[in-house]
């Protein structure tokens, strides 16, 4: 009984060595119930892309009522599309392999138009890919990558309309619907003075109030319009006349040019590697919209350091806003 005695501290200790062990061997989760890839990249210490990674995601800032581009499946509840997949090649430049392997290390929050330089602003997401066309006015507040695509501003009207052929169309009793603080909405005041325009929070909105007979004219990208007239191409038609280049960017916090380089960089990678063409045909591509036969090159501006406090502006007098009726995540 004595040797038993001696024996226990022993085997205890012997025990609490070999859970030592195991724990050098099985290393702790880095950033809450996410690793990272350990063969990914490195970058240099208190780097934004050393942050992602430290915190194992890619928060991205997106569409979800958007064919083609990005829209939330509602049989899998996850989010597609061309800048969804943009956004996935960022991811994996940050913790390697390729899409299938990010799992949780990225998750897309709604982002729609009017929101999206405050998201990036309060630090909500790490970058915004949605239809976000580069312009000047809002890199006062933010930065951007890119473009990686170039739309162009077109109408989307039904499918039996045959009085509005093209922005010249648009005058007095056309009413026509985009989105509040976009760019299409602006060019409309400045194109078709005379129209009323209405503006909503969100392109479907747009779409549906066209269907139901409340707006005669939708405008925008003709990316986004291509594809909700290939979800209803039996209601709907695009007029077909481009009036506009809208450079695509990645938007991201204003004077970080570590961040912006790096994806301007990763954004190269992918034009050369294929995996840009890839993406582009089996989104868009699957909607129709022909694939370019390159993409555009990227702007490598420098911006001129942090934004200034936001400033909220009033609404035109010739412009009647509608309320969001959307939940917005963040």
């Amino acid at each position: 009984m004595k040797k038993q005695r001696w024996l226990i501290p022993i085997v205890l200790l012997t025990v609490a060595l070999m859970g030592v062990a195991c724990g050098d061997d099985d290393s702790p989760t880095v950033g809450g119930d996410t690793d990272t890839t350990s063969d990914g990249p490195s970058f240099a210490a208190g780097s934004t892309m050393a942050e992602i990674q430290a915190k194992g995601k890619l928060v991205v800032g997106t569409k979800f009522d958007q064919p083609g581009l990005g829209q939330k499946n509602p049989l899998t509840n996850e989010v597609e599309g061309f800048d969804v997949e943009i956004a996935k090649l960022i991811a994996t430049g940050i913790f390697g392999g390729d899409a299938s392997d990010l799992g949780n290390k990225i998750e897309f929050i709604e982002t729609p138009t009017p929101v999206r330089e405050t998201v990036i602003e309060q630090g909500t997401v790490d970058i915004v890919v949605a239809t976000y066309t580069i312009n000047d006015a809002r890199k006062q507040r933010i930065d951007f990558a890119g473009p990686y695509y170039l739309a162009g501003q077109d109408i989307m009207v039904k499918k039996d309309n045959t009085a509005i052929t093209g922005v010249e169309s648009l005058v007095s009793g056309v009413t026509v619907c985009s989105v509040r603080n976009s760019t299409p909405a602006g060019r409309i005041k400045e194109r078709a003075p005379e129209a009323t325009l209405i503006e909503y929070d969100t392109y479907s909105q747009c779409k549906d109030d066209l269907l139901n007979g409340n707006v005669d004219a939708v405008s925008t990208d003709n990316s986004i319009l291509l594809g909700f007239v290939a979800a209803d191409p039996d209601d709907l038609k695009i007029v077909g006349k481009k009036f506009s280049d809208e450079p695509y960017g990645i938007g991201l916090p204003r004077g970080d040019d570590a961040w912006r380089t790096f994806i301007n960089d990763r954004l190269e990678e992918i034009y050369g590697n294929g995996d840009w063409e890839e993406a582009f045909e089996s989104t868009l591509g699957e909607l129709g919209v022909p694939t370019p036969d390159s993409p555009p090159a990227v702007d490598r501006y420098t911006s001129a350091g942090p934004a200034p406090a936001p400033t909220t502006t009033a609404a035109g007098a010739t412009t009647t806003t509608v309320p969001a009726t959307t939940t917005t995540t963040g």
